[in-house]
Parts: structure tokens; C-alpha cells; sequence
């Protein structure tokens, strides 16, 4: 990456793939194999017609027919092929190829890799668009043990042509920044669109592990693909492994609730729990091919105009610590968040939520930008099953119980909402603790900055805990400082 000077400024210069695979050709000690299936060998061409590719390629290989394939990597149980589990069977077998055949003291500077990809690009009928996994198995040095980067990418593009073309531009930009950028992995992710337009690929997931990235935390890279527009959204499990939003979401039904969880309270639990009872017995939902899921916004992140990473990694702790799903997203909207579960499964999808949330909801400002304003976007929100699970708040000023029966919504919204609330789209959780409603996650928030007493009540079993052992939101921050001021004092 070069550097010019544009008047005042000073300009990053991308370079091109062919200065890319060449600088790796041209590097006597690097040396690996290329193993492509399902879209042409799109990136070895390029070092192939670089030059000097013989120091660079000990193997490149497709096995298109299936037999071939499982014949040479074996039968995966689900009789799938462009699966995360099919790529590291490649990675390992290639690998250890290399070690078998590439005798270590006759090449003792070389450090080996294997490049790998397993793609389905789009179909004759272009109703389905392609995707693909891809991944790079290298060391740096040679006695080092091997370090991955593995990569989920879903096509914009409406060519296999199209696809298979910034296929390979993908896979030199990866191995590029696996021996070149790898002690940057904010960098190497960003680098990955050198020469590929942002419009064309999707990246939804990315896992980086190894001994050259022992001190990376796989969530902080998901939020960075959100952060940088390379996805819409990214998931992680209870074990904060990042997964994929497909295959966790395919023909489910789902439960999603939607909060800052800064930190997450009782009533946050109190909601999903009740909810999740209502939601597995609905008609046709069955609890076994149920996801839950506890969603972040870009929006909730940003609570001081900008993305506090220990704050992020504080939430995410706390609701993976209770053996959820936690997702990110760059999404404000809740037809949007419905959307994007309707590109996964038709089956039942549930929205649990307050009362305060549900008057937002009916807020015309936030569908200006729609054309067909709030009647497009509850045409996208409650499309076939949907239903929201009301969890009631107590009014502040006046103690009422607010529920959907008497919340106020603006004057314009109120037929448009009997409408949805009378057929059924709303339903409201009866079942509440009342002895927790005073609880909001701002106020305990403000004691834990405050370093008050009597928050650890206000939170899930094991949670205070945690935070007060992981020093989280600030807790004791407070408390050092007051200590500081009585010494100086």
C-alpha cells in the first residue's frame, strides 16, 4: 500500500492484483497449493499469468465431480458441499499433502500455505444468487504452527461470469493479507475490497485463528464488517464463536428481541422468558426448531456518538454469559430486522418488545425515506406470521399500567394500529413480575458509573458478578477516583 500526495493530502494507493500476486510470486520462501471448487480457478489464475509462479505453486486443483471430491476429501454427513465444514477439510488435507511430500530439510525457509474455496455462484433461473466459503491455511515463519483465516461471502451480482471474476480478486487480496497484513486484522479486513466494489459481495462472517491471531476477538472483527458495510448484520453464539446467519436461521422460527442490554436487567429476561413461553405455543412453531435471538443495533452501540468497543464487548459478555445468541445490526427499523429473517426462513418469526418500543414503532419519522411511507413498512413488518409480544411498562408520571390497550400512539396512527391490534399481531404479556418494573437498564448504569449500591438485585443471577470481576460499564472507576481525590485532598 503506497502513499501519494494529492495537493494537501495524502492518499492511500491500492494496489493492483497483478502487483499483488506478483509481490507473492516474487518472495522465494513462500510456497502452497490452491484447491477450487464450484467456480473455475479464479484466483490462481492470477499468479499464473503474474509470472514467476513456479516458486510460488506447488499444486492448484478442482474437483468438480462430487464423486472426485469425496473421494479425495470424503463424504460430509449432510451430503453438502459449500459448507464451512467441507472448506476446513480441504484446508487440513492439502496441508498435510504439503508436509508429506515437501521434504522440510531440503527447503528449510519455506513457509508453507494452502489456499482454498468452495462457491455455488448463481443459478440459470438467477433466483438464486451464490455463495461460497473461502479460506487461507499459513505460517509465517518456518517452524511456526499454522495460523486460518476463513471467510462467508453471499454474491450481489446477476452473472456467474460476474461472480467468479471478483472471486478471484477476493482470494488474492486474502492470501495478500494473510503474509502481508496480517499483524493489522482491521486493516487485512478492509483490504479485502481492494479492487472489488462493495456492491458486489457480501461478507456475513469471518473467523481469524491461529498463533498469529491469538489476541483477536472474533466478535470485534464481526462488528467490524457491520461498522464498515461489509454485512447487514453478524451473529455469535453463547462460546462467542461468530456462526453463520444462514445456517443458524434456515427454516426456523425465531424470537427476537431488541435492546441496548446496557446491561442486560431482569425485565430483559422476564420479557424473553415469557415471550418464549407464548411464542412455542403457537400454532405450527416448534421448540426445537427455535432460535432465539438477542439483537444489538449499530444505533444502541453508538450511545456516545460512537462505537465504544469495551462497552460493546461488556454487553456481548453478559448475554453470551447466559447462554444466548447475540446479533449485530446496522438496523433502526424493526421491519428491517423482520426482512432480513424472511430471507432465512417462512416459518413463524416473533418480536418481543416494550411498551415504549412499540410506540416507536408507529413514529411516521422513522419511514420518511420509504416511498410508500409507514404503510410500506408494516406491509414488510407484519408480513404472514408475525406477532409482537407486549411486555407492560408503568408510567412514571402517573403509575398507570400501560399495555396495548391504552398506550397512545399519534392521533394519525391510531385506526392503523387497531387494525394490527385487533388481528391478532399484538399480543400482551400477562404474566409479568411486577415487583421488577421500576428496573431500567439507564439507572443501573448510572449506579455501577456511580459506584452505588443495590444495582446486583436489578440484574440476572451471576451478572453482577461479572461485571463487578470483568471491571465492565466503569464499575470501581468511580470508587479509584474518589480514592485518588481523598489522597490529594
Amino acid at each position: 500500500m503506497s502513499i501519494v500526495l494529492a495537493g494537501d493530502k495524502e492518499i492511500e494507493q491500492v494496489p493492483s492484483n497483478q502487483a499483488k500476486a506478483l509481490r507473492i510470486n516474487l518472495n522465494e520462501n513462500i510456497y502452497g497449493t490452491f484447491a477450487e471448487i464450484g467456480a473455475g480457478q479464479e484466483t490462481v489464475r492470477h499468479f499464473f499469468r503474474t509470472g514467476g509462479a513456479s516458486g510460488t505453486i506447488a499444486k492448484a486443483m478442482s474437483a468438480y465431480d462430487k464423486a472426485f471430491s469425496d473421494a479425495i476429501y470424503g463424504i460430509e454427513d449432510d451430503g453438502r458441499y459449500v459448507t464451512e465444514a467441507r472448506l476446513k477439510k480441504m484446508l487440513s488435507y492439502e496441508m498435510e499433502l504439503m508436509e508429506q511430500r515437501i521434504c522440510r530439510d531440503n527447503h528449510p525457509n519455506k513457509i508453507f500455505f494452502t489456499y482454498a474455496n468452495t462457491v455455488a455462484t448463481i443459478d440459470f433461473a438467477k433466483k438464486y444468487k451464490g455463495h461460497g466459503w473461502l479460506g487461507i491455511k499459513f505460517q509465517i515463519s518456518p517452524n511456526e504452527p499454522y495460523s486460518e483465516i476463513i471467510i462467508h461471502i453471499r454474491f450481489k451480482q446477476n452473472e456467474a461470469r460476474l461472480q467468479q471474476e471478483t472471486l478471484g480478486v477476493l482470494g488474492v487480496n486474502l492470501i495478500y493479507g494473510a503474509f502481508y497484513k496480517h499483524h493489522k486484522p482491521r486493516k487485512l479486513l478492509q483490504y479485502l475490497y481492494d479492487n472489488i466494489d462493495k456492491d458486489t459481495i457480501e461478507m456475513d462472517m469471518i473467523n481469524f485463528s491461529g498463533p498469529r491471531f491469538e489476541h483477536v476477538d472474533n466478535r470485534l472483527m464481526s462488528l467490524e464488517l457491520v461498522k464498515n458495510g461489509m454485512t447487514e448484520a453478524v451473529m455469535f453464539n453463547a462460546n462467542g464463536i461468530n456462526v453463520l446467519p444462514a445456517a443458524l436461521l434456515y427454516k426456523k422460527n425465531i424470537l427476537a428481541i431488541r435492546g441496548s442490554f446496557r446491561p442486560v436487567t431482569q425485565v430483559n429476561m422476564d420479557m424473553y422468558r415469557k415471550a418464549y413461553d407464548i411464542f412455542v405455543c403457537e400454532n405450527r412453531v416448534d421448540p426445537d426448531r427455535t432460535e432465539t435471538i438477542f439483537e444489538i443495533t449499530l444505533s444502541n452501540l453508538k450511545a456516545e456518538g460512537y462505537i465504544d468497543e469495551a462497552d460493546f464487548m461488556g454487553r456481548a459478555e453478559l448475554l453470551c454469559a447466559l447462554g444466548h445468541t447475540v446479533m449485530i445490526s446496522n438496523f433502526k427499523e424493526y421491519y428491517r430486522v423482520v426482512e432480513y429473517f424472511n430471507s432465512y426462513t417462512k416459518n413463524r418469526i416473533g418480536l418481543a418488545m416494550g411498551v415504549n418500543n412499540l410506540v416507536e414503532v408507529f413514529d411516521e419519522k422513522y419511514y420518511r425515506h420509504l416511498s410508500g411511507g409507514i404503510l410500506e413498512a408494516f406491509g414488510k413488518l407484519f408480513f404472514k406470521d408475525l406477532r409482537v409480544y407486549l411486555y407492560p411498562m408503568r408510567d412514571k408520571k402517573n403509575g398507570e399500567l400501560m399495555t396495548s390497550n391504552n398506550l397512545k400512539v399519534h392521533p394519525r396512527m391510531k385506526e392503523l394500529y387497531k387494525f394490527f391490534k385487533y388481528n391478532g399481531k399484538v399480543m400482551d404479556i400477562i404474566d409479568y413480575n411486577e415487583d421488577i418494573m421500576h428496573i431500567f437498564s439507564r439507572d443501573i448504569l448510572r449506579q455501577i458509573n456511580e459506584g452505588e449500591n443495590g444495582w446486583e438485585d436489578m440484574v440476572p443471577e451471576g451478572t453482577s458478578e461479572l461485571i463487578k470481576d470483568k471491571k465492565l460499564f466503569g464499575f470501581g472507576s468511580k470508587k479509584k477516583f474518589k480514592d485518588k481525590k481523598e489522597k490529594v485532598d
